[in-house]
């Protein structure tokens, strides 16, 4: 008889929740174990948090030389530069810095940061000055001071690598959740699809729309979190990495595709790079679909859809 077995962890500083659908408790355990664990790993990969980690070292060495990493790296920042590509550079994992050094969302914050400060540090935003070297399996950062960090494209790939290893171990169906960014496979127990909420910003408690899903990921980018209110302004917690500025505008993004990574990744950029822009950018590409919602509640989506 097959049944529903969830667990809540804290990985890389996100609450993550892992369901899977499984005969007995133990083996559905031993599973979800193996899951954590490899978001563990990827979280050591890529966290800036220590000083052994292969990012630091990318990061310690820019300007002064090439850093041999694992072809795990090597690839997922072969792929950030391509959505940078994509994106027009508003996804550039050479963002680094910049948010932590200028911008603190816990509300303590009452002005806004010295703007001279901050275009002085966007001089070393640029996803083009980072150098792969296939052959030596190597990455550059060209400008000193420049940095790069996995904070956009992160929580998805680990989302993504802990459902393929649930996939490989036999796990026909369940999901992975890292706090809202989530990737389901197969159906539910009773054979129906899994439904998702799509949240409403004014009312996060409340989804304002369900979707029926399977094999498919969803990410979601929204200002209802994490904001500061500064002379009457809302500022939400997402940077723009051309401006080093929050954006203002939009209230929540939710991006759709097969691929938890890619999701994740598209999120911010969606809802940075204004609303026809970014409609007309998914719309280009296949299998991505996204719902923006407005200051004003309007509800845009992409052409294919469906909205309950």
């Amino acid at each position: 008889m097959l049944r529903e077995f969830k667990r809540s962890q804290k990985l890389m500083g996100n609450a993550f929740e892992i369901t899977v659908v499984d005969k007995n408790a133990t083996s559905a355990n031993h599973h979800i174990d193996a899951a954590i664990e490899e978001i563990r790993r990827i979280e050591r990969l890529l966290t800036t948090f220590n000083d052994e980690s292969q990012t630091n070292l990318i990061n310690r060495n820019a300007g002064l030389q090439p850093v041999k990493v694992d072809a795990e790296i090597f690839d997922l920042i072969e792929r950030s530069i391509r959505i940078s590509k994509i994106t027009d550079g508003y996804f550039d994992i050479s963002y680094g810095g910049i948010d932590k050094n200028f911008w603190n969302f816990n509300r303590e914050m009452t002005e806004l940061p010295d703007r001279e400060l901050i275009k002085n540090h966007l001089k070393l935003v640029n996803y083009q000055n980072i150098i792969l070297n296939q052959a030596d399996q190597t990455i550059f950062l060209k400008k000193k001071g420049m940095r790069i960090g996995f904070g956009g494209i992160g929580k998805g790939y680990a989302a993504e690598m802990a459902k393929r290893l649930l996939q490989k171990r036999g796990i026909i169906s369940g999901i992975v959740n890292a706090s809202g960014d989530l990737t389901t496979w197969g159906n539910q127990t009773n054979g129906k699809p899994w439904t998702v909420g799509i949240a409403d910003p004014d009312n996060s408690k409340q989804p304002f729309s369900y979707m029926n899903i399977t094999d498919m990921a969803i990410a979601t980018s929204g200002n209802y979190e994490k904001f500061v209110v500064i002379n009457g302004k809302k500022y939400s917690h997402t940077i723009n990495p051309k401006t080093g500025m929050p954006i203002s505008g939009v209230k929540s993004v939710t991006v759709f595709c097969p691929n938890a990574e890619i999701a994740d990744a598209m999120a911010t950029p969606v809802s940075i790079m204004g609303i026809e822009a970014a409609l007309n950018m998914v719309n280009q590409i296949n299998h991505l679909e996204c719902v923006i919602i407005d200051d004003h509640n309007n509800v845009y989506s992409s052409q294919n859809i469906n909205l309950k």
